[in-house]
């Protein structure tokens, strides 16, 4: 089920100040920890199906709430 959830991710990259992001994404979804927020360079697709799988949404939800309420995010 994972794999499915993960699928449509192929695009997604973290920009910006993680350990910011990160913080916000713990404070809006108490359930994730520190070890789910773990990001390595060219670990996205580990990274976002670790949130997907702990909050319980798909990797589309998981990259709106990141792209859409993270604002120090680059998008130039």
């Amino acid at each position: 089920m994972a794999t499915a959830k993960i699928k449509a991710a192929g695009v997604f990259k973290i920009t910006g100040d993680w350990a910011d992001q990160s913080g916000l994404l713990k404070q809006k979804f108490g359930l994730l920890t520190d070890e789910d927020l773990v990001f390595e360079a060219g670990g996205e697709q580990d990274l976002l199906t670790r949130i997907c799988e702990r909050i319980n949404k798909d990797s589309e939800e998981v990259m709106n709430i990141i792209r859409k309420g993270l604002p120090f995010e680059n998008k130039a």
